[in-house]
């Protein structure tokens, strides 16, 4: 799948004060049935964002018009439970770039630098800090800097550093899966298998 280079974002963001989501609830296992990595964004929270009815339920942040963005911030623990990677196929069909947590499950946050959504975190307050404001002030804007590993909110004069494995922080900003990165040093490989 073709990625989009991320390197500085800066967004209004998508409040979501849950702990411990897992990725039943990021996408339920009845929609793990299709073939390709679209289409899956339509199911994104989908037993939090319908009623059973199948309308929108007015209470999930993902149904009210105030918020929007390409940032998801969520409480501790964001994609817990199975290793299904179409939680991520999800969040980043929906839209989202950028998915802030104090903490994430490793399995979802490999699978997430893998399909070009970056997992950020920060501490626990600073993650309670963000949550409150963007819910008071729907409007805030986020700056994610992926070259210099912060996120930045301006309107509260705070910045923090996140960690990144440097490969995939190249493949990131270059827009680069493990096989694009492979083809782009085949010179040098050439060049390795010649000299040795």
């Amino acid at each position: 799948m073709p990625k989009e280079k991320l390197n500085i974002l800066e967004s209004t963001c998508v409040p979501l004060a849950l702990e411990n989501i897992d990725t039943d609830q990021i996408i339920p296992a009845r929609f793990l049935s299709a073939t390709s990595r679209e289409g899956f964004g339509d199911n994104l929270f989908r037993d939090w964002r319908y009623r059973k009815d199948g309308t929108p339920d007015p209470g999930f942040v993902l149904n009210n018009k105030k918020f929007s963005g390409k940032i998801l911030v969520a409480g501790k623990n964001f994609g817990c439970g199975s290793s299904r990677e179409h939680a991520v196929w999800a969040v980043y069909d929906y839209g989202f770039r950028v998915v802030i947590s104090s903490f994430f499950a490793d399995i979802f946050r490999n699978n997430s630098l893998n399909n070009g959504l970056l997992p950020v975190v920060i501490p626990d307050e600073a993650v309670k800090s963000l949550l409150d404001l963007v819910s008071s002030k729907p409007g805030t804007i986020v700056k994610v800097n992926v070259s210099e590993r912060t996120v930045e909110v301006p309107a509260a004069g705070t910045k923090y550093s996140f960690e990144i494995n440097a490969y995939k922080q190249e493949c990131l900003v270059n827009g680069l899966d493990d096989i694009d990165y492979l083809i782009k040093l085949k010179d040098r490989i050439a060049e390795y298998e010649r000299n040795k």
